[in-house]
């Protein structure tokens, strides 16, 4: 038996387009610097208040960031409403979920800096729900690169970290991964590059979501 713990945004989907205009809007509420595309997507995986100080040179969140985040909260959903800005799936990331869900050896859960609601819209949109059993989000746990969301996930499904596999594509999940002892697959379709990810740990990357399935087993 294995768990098969996903990233969500880079990995699962592709909402880069989203982030960023919702971020644009929120820094632009606040009288902030435009940030640019690339700024947005090498914070993604980050929890919310910790990547809108980041991306504004501080390492902690301050109270100004808390406040944008709660603003990017609210703005986030009407921002989806537009065609423009919906999370699809990568391509072939349909293909691997329904060949590996309904196997009896195999339990499937995410990790993301999502919220929880975002992470439950994004299983309903694409007809997930019935195969991911367990989760955590921005909501429940400390910010990756903690262990926590990792852990957790173990806990709660019974399954060691040592049989426990990471897919994601941003440092912050391959560094999670090591830290709680799990092994750390790298996804090259997401936000950060093949180098960052290895220099972060990744014990493998993949270059297209059929080669997840050697790794899987």
């Amino acid at each position: 038996m294995k768990l098969v713990l996903f990233d969500c945004d880079g990995t699962l989907v592709d909402s880069a387009a989203l982030i960023h205009e919702t971020m644009r809007r929120t820094f632009e509420k606040f009288d902030k610097p435009e940030p640019g595309f690339e700024d947005t997507k090498a914070i993604i995986g980050l929890t919310l208040d910790i990547a809108i100080a980041r991306m504004q040179g501080k390492q902690h969140a301050d109270e100004e960031a808390v406040e944008m985040m709660a603003y990017y909260k609210s703005l986030f959903s009407v921002v989806r409403q537009d065609l423009n800005y919906r999370e699809p799936l990568f391509d072939g990331i349909r293909d691997v979920i329904d060949v590996i869900g309904p196997r009896e050896d195999l339990l499937i859960g995410a990790v993301t800096g999502k919220s929880r609601r975002g992470l439950k819209l994004v299983m309903e949109t694409h007809g997930f729900d019935k195969y991911f059993v367990v989760g955590r989000t921005a909501d429940d746990c400390p910010s990756k690169p903690h262990p926590a969301m990792v852990t957790e996930c173990c806990d709660e499904t019974g399954m060691k970290p040592s049989d426990t596999l990471v897919i994601g594509d941003a440092i912050y999940d391959m560094q999670m991964a090591k830290a709680a002892g799990a092994t750390a697959i790298g996804v090259a379709w997401g936000y950060a590059s093949v180098p960052e990810l290895k220099e972060a740990g990744a014990d493998a990357i993949v270059h297209h979501p059929r080669e997840l399935l050697a790794h899987i087993g």
